[in-house]
């Protein structure tokens, strides 16, 4: 059982956890993931690792499925079943020289880490976050401690730019400007628009993909994407890949796979708040 230490709401339906798991904390690098699970007939969950010390890992996760709402009804004291981890490839980490790294909603969670470590390496690391509005943007000053300029950008206006990441990024480009890397994590037409806005200029772009993930060992096989051409599977062979080689059309189509069921699972969701207890509606 592995207890949360601390729990703060970042945004609406957005929060993070510290989850003590020394052993996990101690290994994990920049990129790596944990695969939580709540209780016995829980999802597997997998969650990008945001921070550590020696005792807790810290994660964030926004309320989107059954799974996510129940994880978010938890507090401080409150124990998680299974914890699994560190998993996947940490990311590559090298002074590059300019580094841009962009986070999209939630996404700006996984790249947190990556701009610590890439700055730590002698990086100039710029970095450009963005969310739908000013209200769901998350870590502002996490990110900016770990920059050496943060950029904001919000679809309506509402704070920062008005617009998309892939703005500032092609600005970057145009002004003669352009980095010799380029990190991008978020929604995967997000990452798919920083790959194209990229490829001419022939940056390194490395993209952390999210698709269905089960077993997070590459036995399941449930987490398959097509890299250039070849099947790779996210848990193990990533889960960062070059943006430039990901079939983004075919990742999209799988991640849709489970919409209506997913949708169901939340609808079907009672919770009892103050019992811990839940349960599905009466059909």
């Amino acid at each position: 059982m592995y207890e949360i230490t601390e729990k703060i709401e970042l945004s609406h339906g957005v929060y993070q956890y510290k989850v003590r798991a020394p052993q996990i904390a101690k290994k994990r690098k920049a990129g790596q993931f944990i695969i939580l699970r709540m209780n016995e007939a829980g999802e597997r969950i997998p969650l990008t690792i945001v921070g550590s010390d020696e005792e807790t890992v810290t994660i964030i996760f926004q309320e989107v499925g059954k799974s996510t709402n129940i994880l978010g009804s938890l507090g401080v004291g409150d124990h998680i079943l299974d914890v699994v981890g560190p998993l996947g490839m940490p990311t590559h980490i090298e002074n590059f020289g300019t580094a841009v790294c962009i986070g999209g909603g939630i996404g700006t969670a996984p790249v947190l880490p990556i701009a610590e470590a890439l700055k730590a390496a002698g990086n100039t690391v710029h970095s450009i976050i963005g969310a739908r509005t000013k209200d769901l943007l998350i870590l502002e000053k996490e990110m900016e401690a770990a920059s050496d300029k943060l950029y904001i950008t919000t679809d309506d206006g509402s704070y920062g730019h008005h617009g998309f990441v892939t703005q500032i990024l092609q600005k970057f480009i145009d002004d003669g400007c352009a980095p010799d890397f380029v990190l991008g994590v978020g929604p995967v037409p997000m990452m798919r628009a920083v790959a194209e806005v990229s490829r001419p200029h022939k940056i390194l772009t490395m993209v952390s993909l999210n698709p269905i993930m089960v077993d997070g060992t590459g036995m399941c096989g449930a987490c398959r994407v097509t890299i250039d051409g070849e099947i790779k599977f996210v848990c193990v062979d990533g889960p960062e890949f070059d943006g430039h080689l990901v079939d983004f059309g075919e990742l999209i189509n799988r991640n849709r796979s489970y919409l209506k069921e997913e949708k169901m699972a939340v609808e079907e969701l009672t919770y009892h708040e103050g019992e811990k207890c839940y349960e599905r509606s009466p059909s």
